[in-house]
Order: C-alpha cells, then structure tokens, then sequence
C-alpha cells in the first residue's frame, strides 16, 4: 500500500482537483483506493459525490484511532457506481469523509503521539493499493500527521512566482521533517497545475521549476481546464464526464499517477533539498 499526501503550502493551486483527479485515474484502473480528506473544508468529500451516512468522518475517528475501525466507517465514492455500470466491474474508490472538526488539531504545537494519530487509523486500510491524503494547504498539525502516515508526498504548484517559492519552502519542510519524524518518508516529486499553454510567464516559471527541481517536476503538467469547476460541482469523476477536453485531460491524470506511483525513489536530489 502506497500512501501519498497531496500537499501545497499555498492555497488556491488547485491540490484537492489534483486529488480528485488521481482518484479518477486510480478508479478507471482498478487500483482498489482510498481517499482521506484531512483539509477541514472537506472539497474532496463533496467532489467524490459522498452521500451524508451514520458513518464516523475523519475527525471522529483521529479523536479515537485506536477504535476508529477504518472498514466501517469509510463511504463509497458516488463515482463507483458510474464505474460499475460503465462494465468496469467491482470498483472501489472508498472516502474517509472530511469534517471542519479536524481543524482542532491543525495547529503548529502537536505533539509527536498526536502526529501519530492518522497512521494509527491507517492500519484498519490494508484492502487498499493506495491512500491519496488531500491535506490542508498549511504546514501545520493536519499536514505533519499526513506526512507521518505516508510513504511519499506529491507537492501541487502552479507556474507562478510565489507558488514556486512556496514549492521550495515545502522541499526544505519535508527534508526537515524526515530528518526529525519520518525517515522513510520521500517527495513524489512536484504536479505543475493549472497550466496555460499560451502563456510567457508559466514556459518561465515550468522552465525554473526545471532547473530548480530536475526529475522532481513531474510529467505530464496539467494544463487549466476550463469546465473543470462544473465537473466538481456535479460530483463527476474526469473520466466519466463527456467531451475531448474531458478525455484529453484523463489521459493526462492516467500518466500522471503512473508516474507518481514510481516516483521519488530518488527523492532529495533537487537543489532546494541539498
């Protein structure tokens, strides 16, 4: 099992699309995949189509991981039935539904046991291929738990002055981190978001990031999609929704999480991490 943390320190970057949109991918492969959706304004819930059920969300069961039993209290995506009757077969694309009560604990003092609450709650998810964590863009509690639980983290950026900067303020976060908390814990490497192809500044920025970030910058970048907000809003995943634009950006998403399931085996090696 894989557990990656989407992460940005800089809002507005479109991470929780990026989530979504690996989701999409990981369901229309049929790698059995579950979502935490650890940032308090729970978007991913809402994206994914999660109906309102008894079930314990996320905060509930960090409150008490030792009894959270993750199986139970899980819920289905709402894509998975557009899946199975798309004659994909059994699909699972389970969500561990977000809450506003998690951001009791997205402060800057938490303790190392409380770091530790989510991989406790992990160890009930050993049915799933991969863990995609959308965290909340803040290096706080919420984000360092995330990354106390994952084997990787994915950063999300757009190609714009400040969130390249931020990008390389979270290199150098996570380096630190691993050092003091999670020495198995390696960078994915970096999604360039919200991509615009006609754009002088983001070729200057992508070709920064480059040097600044080598193998780290994945591939392929994701350009801005114009009706992705419509697709969000109606709880689609990008794979179900109609169109050439919708298909072209799957495939891309399709790419992209090959990518980042092989990727930061070589993690450290860019400049802002030596």
């Amino acid at each position: 099992m894989q557990v990656v943390s989407i992460s940005s320190l800089k809002g507005g970057v479109g991470k929780t699309s990026v989530t979504t949109g690996l989701a999409s991918a990981a369901l229309a492969a049929g790698i059995p995949t579950l979502v935490v959706d650890l940032d308090p304004h729970a978007d991913a819930s809402t994206a994914l189509g999660v109906q309102p059920s008894d079930t314990l969300d996320i905060a509930r069961m960090l409150k008490n991981p030792r009894k959270a039993r993750l199986p139970e209290n899980v819920v289905a995506s709402g894509w998975t039935q557009r899946a199975e009757s798309n004659g994909s077969g059994p699909a699972v694309l389970d969500v561990a539904v977000g809450s506003a009560y998690t951001g009791i604990y997205d402060r800057p003092d938490l303790g190392k046991r409380d770091l530790r609450r989510l991989s406790a709650v992990l160890t009930g998810a050993d049915k799933y291929e991969l863990v995609l964590v959308d965290c909340p863009p803040s290096l706080n509690g919420l984000t360092r738990m995330a990354w106390s639980a994952s084997t990787k983290v994915a950063l999300v950026a757009e190609p714009g002055l400040f969130s390249v900067a931020g990008t390389e303020r979270t290199m150098r976060a996570i380096q630190l981190f691993r050092q003091e908390f999670a020495p198995s814990l390696s960078p994915a490497g970096i999604v360039a978001n919200r991509v615009r192809s006609g754009s002088s500044e983001h070729a200057f920025r992508l070709a920064e990031m480059q040097s600044m970030f080598g193998d780290l910058l994945l591939t392929p970048h994701i350009p801005e999609q114009a009706n992705w907000q419509q697709i969000q809003g109606a709880a689609h995943a990008i794979h179900h929704w109609p169109g050439d634009s919708a298909k072209s950006a799957a495939g891309l998403f399709d790419t992209l999480l090959g990518n980042l399931m092989s990727a930061g085996r070589a993690g450290g090696r860019s400049r802002s991490s030596r």
